[in-house]
Order: C-alpha cells, then structure tokens, then sequence
C-alpha cells in the first residue's frame, strides 16, 4: 500500500498532514526517497526556511515529498508513506513520477488522505468519505465515485494517473469545521487514521490523537462560547450531525473482508495472466 498526504489545498486543518505523519512515527516509518523539489515549486510562493543547527550553522530546508517504508504488524502488510507539499509546477509530470515509482515498488494499492472544510460541528467524531476510481473497488468496499466538478489539487492528479496506470486508488476525506479552518483537527487525524484501518483490516493505535482530541474540542469551545451567534450555529450542527444514523454507513469487518478479497482475485488474475503468455 502506498499512503499519501499533502499539506496544502488539501489539506484542511491539518488533518490529512497530520493523520500522515502521526502514522510515520507510529510505525517507526524509515526514511527511503525524496522528490528533488526543484522542477516542482516556484520558490517565491513555497519559500525554502532557514534554520540553525546548534545555534551557529545555517541550513536550508527544501519543501519536501519524502517516502517511508514501515511494517506495521497490526495490519500485517508493507506500507510505504509519501508525506509532502502540494507542488506549484508540473504536476502530471509529479504525479507520473509517483505512479512510476509505486509500480517499481510492487505498489497494489494507493491511498491518499485528506481534509476538506465543511458544515461539522467540532464537539463530534469527523466524518470521513471514501471514494474509488475502479468501479468494482467501489461496489464491494461500499464506497463511492466522485461525482464532484470544479477546481481539483494534486490529490486528484495523482488518482487520475493512477487509474491511466491501472493501480487501485482510494481516496479518504475527513470533514473539519470550517469556522475553525486554521486550527490543526487531531479529530480529523484520529477518524482518517481510523477509517484507514477499516480498509486495511488492522488496527491502528490512536489514543495520542483522542488524547489531543478532547484538548481541541475544549479549546475550540471556550473560543466558541464567547461568541453567542457562532455557539448557536454549532449547536445547530449538532443536532444535525446527531440525527444521521450510524446504521447507514458500512461496518469495518465488510470493508476489510472485501478489501482482502479482491486483492486476491487481482493477485489470481495477475498469474492467469502470466500463465497464458
């Protein structure tokens, strides 16, 4: 599996960054490849930082797109990490590159997260949707295909240059209150690391994330309830959040009973295959 998060456009609250690299340091993910940034980024809009190393030394720090291997035993397959910044310039070259260098890898599947702004009210679990760019991905893992129309950022770039390619694409995006847009969501981390090991048939430890979690939902509310128009219009997300019915979404043994079997049948149609030629 191949998991992808960008900071950016994509990116809402921090959500889908931060669900990326909270699953790098829980699997002690090692860092393995870099894209060279520099055909990618105009560097006037994405500015290279300048930091000190013991106080004296000046180094420069690049936007990056770093790979990850890690071997997570709770979900007892490989998974590679692709964390970065959305690119300025270039990006089917960008995308092309990744989609390359995940068949070099013997990628069967890639999943990109992310967070888009929405009408969810913070004190609630964000919802996370699913969607896929193969039809029959999308029938048995209950998921959807995208019907959106409009301005689209690299995360939809790469899903399409993996569906020219034939890799199997997921696409996950959690929901964060827009009215606190610029504030980091550890809930929205917490559901797209969640929903994640629905897909993958694991487990994934998330008790730092519900930990920051409950510190955001307090903050976020102190910060609302100065406000008497901002709390009225929470507590109206609420009861709308409170009245769509959990029974309505699929269960986490379906998707990954579903998710095992029709990676099987891609491996036994990939050796009928090599067996005819």
């Amino acid at each position: 599996m191949l998991i992808a998060a960008f900071r950016g456009w994509n990116d809402g609250g921090q959500g889908a960054s931060l669900a990326g690299g909270y699953l790098a340091r829980e699997w002690q993910a090692e860092r393995f490849a870099d894209i060279d940034p520099e055909n990618f980024y105009d560097f006037q809009a994405t500015r290279p930082l300048v930091s000190l190393e013991e106080g004296e030394t000046r180094t420069i720090e690049w936007p990056e797109n770093a790979f990850y291997f890690a071997k997570p035993r709770e979900l007892g397959r490989d998974a590679i990490l692709l964390l970065g910044i959305e690119p300025n310039l270039r990006w089917r070259t960008f995308s092309s590159l990744i989609v390359d260098f995940a068949q070099e890898l013997g990628v069967e599947m890639v999943i990109t997260l992310g967070a888009l702004l929405a009408d969810v009210p913070h004190t609630r679990p964000s919802p996370v949707t699913g969607s896929a760019t193969d039809k029959k991905l999308v029938d048995e893992l209950g998921l959807s295909t995208s019907r959106y129309e409009g301005p689209t950022g690299v995360v939809g770039i790469v899903h399409d240059a993996c569906n020219r390619a034939g890799i199997p694409s997921v696409s996950l995006w959690a929901a964060v209150p827009h009215y606190v847009q610029l504030t980091p969501s550890p809930r929205a981390a917490q559901a797209l690391c969640e929903r994640l090991a629905t897909l993958l048939g694991g487990r994934i430890d998330v008790a730092e994330l519900r930990r920051a979690g409950r510190g955001y939902v307090e903050q976020v509310s102190e910060a609302v309830a100065g406000d008497a128009e901002t709390a009225a219009y929470v507590e109206e997300l609420e009861q709308r959040s409170d009245s769509i019915d959990p029974a309505d979404l699929p269960s986490g043994d379906a998707l990954a009973a579903e998710l095992t079997r029709y990676l099987r049948e891609r491996e036994d149609d990939g050796e009928d295959a090599a067996t005819e030629q």
